[in-house]
C-alpha cells in the first residue's frame, strides 16, 4: 500500500508535524514525529512574516535551515518505524508561510524542497497554494478537501474546525459541496500576549485566560475589525492579526489588567468561530476541533456554552488525535497530485475551478 509522508509547520511557529500514512480507499495513520522549531529559527521566520532588510537572503537560509530540521524529523520516523526511503511514495512539504496576500495575487511558503529531496532520497510534493491563488482563490484553507474524505458520514450536518494560530472551518453538509474560510485567529494572538507578559510560549489549558474577566468594551472593539463581517471565501494571517494590530486597539481604552486581556483574547476567538459557523451553516450537529486548540480547556468550554444543542468535541473522540490532522492532510495532497487529482475546492476558495496543487521534485 502506498504510504507517504505529511510535514506541516503552521503559522504558531511552535513545530513542525510529521505523518505517515498509508493511502488506499481511505487514509490511515501510521506514526507521527514532532520536532520543537529551535528559537534562532523561529525568531528568524517570524521575522520574515514583515517587512525588514535584506529579506531574500534571510528567507533563503531560513528555508535551508527549515528543510534540515525537516529531513531530521524524517529520517528519526523512518527509524522508528523500520522503513527506508523507497518505502515512502512521496513527501508532503507544506513549507512555512511567511506572507499570504491572496487579495494582491500571492502567498508564499519558504522550505526548499529541492534539498528537502537531496537529504531524504525521497521525493517532494510542495508549493501548494500558489496554483489556486493562480486561479484566482485564496490559496486557504486547503484541509476541507480532506476532512471531507476523512469525517464525512453522509448523514450529519457537520463542522470541522482547525485551531492553529489562526481558525478555520470545513462545513460539511450531505447536501452540499464541502464549504470552508478561516474565520480569525485561532492561538496566535493568545500565545503572542502570554509570551509577552509571562515568557511562556502559550497558555496551557487555557488556564490564564480562564483566570481574568472578559471586557466588553475590547471584545467589542477587537470584533469590529471589517474581516469579521467579510462573507468568503476568505484566508487571514498576520498580516492582518498581530501585536500590533490588539495594541492600537488596546490604545482606544483604559489600561487593563494583561489576564483580562488573554480572558477577552479567548473569548473573541470563540466569539467569532462561533458566529461564522453559525451564519455559514445552520443547524450543525457536530463539531469536531483539531490543532492545537483542541487542548485548550477554556476554549472548549466555551465554543460548547455558545454552541448548545451541537456536540462539541476533539477529533481525537472520533478516531483521528486532534495534533496531526493537518500533517496528514498534506500527505494525502501529495497522493491527490501524483494522482492528478484535483484537491482544491472552488466552492471554499474562490478559484476559477478545480486545480491540481502542488508542485513535484522527484527523488
Amino acid at each position: 500500500m502506498p504510504r507517504y509522508i505529511g510535514v506541516m509547520s503552521g503559522t504558531s511557529l511552535d513545530g513542525l508535524d510529521i505523518a505517515l500514512i498509508e493511502q488506499e480507499q481511505h487514509t490511515t495513520l501510521l506514526a507521527t514525529h514532532y520536532l520543537p522549531m529551535p528559537d534562532d529559527l523561529r525568531a528568524v521566520l517570524l521575522s520574515l512574516c514583515s517587512p525588514g532588510p535584506d529579506e531574500l537572503a534571510r528567507s533563503a537560509v531560513a528555508e535551508q535551515q527549515w528543510a534540515h530540521l525537516a529531513a531530521q524529523g524524517i529520517h528519526a520516523l523512518l527509524l522508528e518505524q523500520n522503513l527506508k526511503p523507497g518505502d515512502i511514495r512521496a513527501i508532503g512539504s507544506h513549507g512555512q508561510t511567511v506572507r499570504h496576500e491572496p487579495a494582491r495575487g500571492f502567498t508564499i511558503q519558504i522550505g526548499n524542497p529541492a534539498l528537502l529531496t537531496e537529504l531524504t532520497s525521497i521525493s517532494v510534493v510542495a508549493d501548494f497554494r500558489r496554483r489556486d491563488v493562480a486561479a484566482g482563490g485564496q490559496g486557504a484553507p486547503l484541509v476541507p478537501a480532506f476532512h471531507d474524505a476523512l469525517f464525512s458520514d453522509g448523514k450529519s450536518r457537520q463542522a470541522i474546525l482547525n485551531v492553529g494560530g489562526f481558525s478555520n472551518l470545513s462545513l460539511l453538509d450531505p447536501q452540499l459541496p464541502v464549504h470552508g474560510f478561516d474565520s480569525g485567529p485561532g492561538n496566535v494572538l493568545l500565545d503572542a500576549w502570554i509570551n509577552r507578559h509571562q515568557g511562556l510560549s502559550y497558555d496551557r489549558n487555557g488556564d490564564w485566560a480562564a483566570s481574568g474577566q472578559v471586557s466588553d468594551a475590547l471584545l467589542s472593539e477587537l470584533l469590529s475589525d471589517p474581516f469579521f463581517t467579510t462573507q468568503g471565501p476568505k484566508s487571514t494571517g498576520r498580516e492582518l492579526f498581530n501585536l500590533p494590530w490588539l495594541d492600537q486597539h488596546l490604545g482606544q481604552l483604559p489600561t487593563m489588567a494583561p489576564a483580562d486581556v488573554q480572558a477577552t483574547l479567548l473569548e473573541m476567538t470563540a466569539q467569532s468561530i462561533v458566529a461564522a459557523l453559525t451564519k455559514a451553516q445552520q443547524g450543525t450537529q457536530k463539531l469536531l476541533v483539531c490543532g492545537g486548540g483542541a487542548h485548550n480547556l477554556t476554549l472548549m468550554k466555551r465554543l460548547a456554552e455558545l454552541l448548545p444543542g451541537c456536540i462539541v468535541s476533539s477529533t481525537g473522540d472520533y478516531g483521528v488525535p486532534a495534533d496531526w490532522v493537518e500533517a496528514m492532510a498534506f500527505a494525502w495532497l501529495a497522493h491527490c497530485c501524483l494522482e492528478g487529482i484535483p484537491s482544491n475546492r472552488p466552492s471554499v476558495t474562490g478559484a476559477k475551478g478545480l486545480r491540481v496543487l502542488g508542485a513535484i521534485y522527484p527523488a
